[in-house]
């Protein structure tokens, strides 16, 4: 465990969280009952996933999040016991539920999304308000997607507060959410190729795209960019210098958390006054692990430990 004292304060803020359902099957039938060979339940939803991740680190966060009904019950029992420390809003409505279909003759993985609870206006401040306060001059992490319903600016007005109060704030999301979360200057944004892509309305064919875009979001304010890109590792973009970091081959299972490993990853190291290079390297080892365990599991920490000195990095032109 990293003590507490010598780290910064660390909010994980999760608007819609989620119980996660993965099956095992042979193959998806059409019109057909299949039984599945495995079943497990998890505790999900890119915040949830992110304060998970620090909690098997040893850095100690608060996750800030909404739970509803039934759902929202048996999902607080998983996360008492998962996270080190939880802020619940409840609200009307039940949380969601979402599922994943591992098919193991073709290699294939579905995933379907559900719909979470209603979430007020006065609902969402009332819980922004303690993600804030408990940041402080820490970091506050801002991830994953909202229901329509909710202002695609909330995360923008979420990163100006922690900025207002000294603290930096780390955002992974995508579409209108992060193109509004950009406009309000965040420390660290991480969206893979795909979202990049999307952000800036074009295909990226090469590193020297890649880079050539995340230097003009650092002109609009963001510090680092940090891009996954899957089996071929990622970069991270910083005002003074490129990073490419690659990663060993692993058994891959499941891609899901991948990227909230990674985030969570990197936030430890952040809190803990590292370096950009140690920071991208504990980010690619979490993400590494995860990848290796089944659903919606994340990574073990002996793995990281064990994949960290594997991860090879190298400073790219500029």
């Amino acid at each position: 465990m990293v003590d507490a004292s010598s780290q910064l304060h660390i909010s994980v803020l999760s608007l819609n969280p989620a119980v996660d359902i993965t099956y095992q099957i042979p193959r998806l039938i059409p019109d057909q009952k299949v039984h599945a060979a495995d079943s497990r339940y998890d505790p999900g939803g890119n915040g949830i996933n992110v304060g998970r991740g620090l909690r098997r680190l040893g850095v100690q966060a608060c996750t800030f999040c909404v739970v509803a009904g039934e759902i929202g019950r048996f999902l607080r029992h998983q996360l008492d016991e998962q996270l080190d420390q939880a802020s619940y809003l409840e609200v009307d409505g039940e949380t969601r539920i979402n599922g994943t279909i591992l098919e193991t003759a073709t290699g294939a993985q579905f995933e379907v999304s559900g719909v979470g609870p209603f979430v007020s206006t006065s609902e969402w401040q009332q819980l922004l308000d303690r993600f804030v306060t408990h940041c402080g001059k820490g970091l506050g992490v801002i991830t994953g997607s909202l229901r329509k319903s909710l202002p695609q600016n909330l995360y923008a007005d979420a990163v100006r507060r922690v900025n207002a109060a000294g603290g930096r704030a780390v955002v992974d999301s995508h579409d209108e959410l992060l193109q509004h979360a950009i406009d309000a200057q965040p420390f660290l944004i991480k969206p893979n190729r795909y979202e990049l892509e999307t952000l800036v309305g074009r295909s990226l064919q090469n590193q020297r795209d890649i880079i050539r875009e995340a230097r003009l979001l650092q002109a609009r304010g963001v510090h680092w960019v940090c891009v996954s890109l899957g089996a071929e590792g990622a970069l991270l973009v910083t005002p003074s210098r490129v990073l490419k970091a690659e990663v060993p081959s692993v058994p891959a299972i499941s891609t899901v958390g991948a990227g909230d490993s990674m985030v969570a990853g990197m936030v430890a190291m952040l809190a803990q006054g590292a370096s950009d290079q140690d920071a991208l390297r504990e980010g690619m080892a979490c993400s590494a692990a995860t990848v290796m365990q089944p659903g919606t599991e994340l990574f073990e920490k002996k793995t990281v430990d064990r994949l960290r000195g594997e991860i090879r990095l190298a400073p790219l032109p500029i």
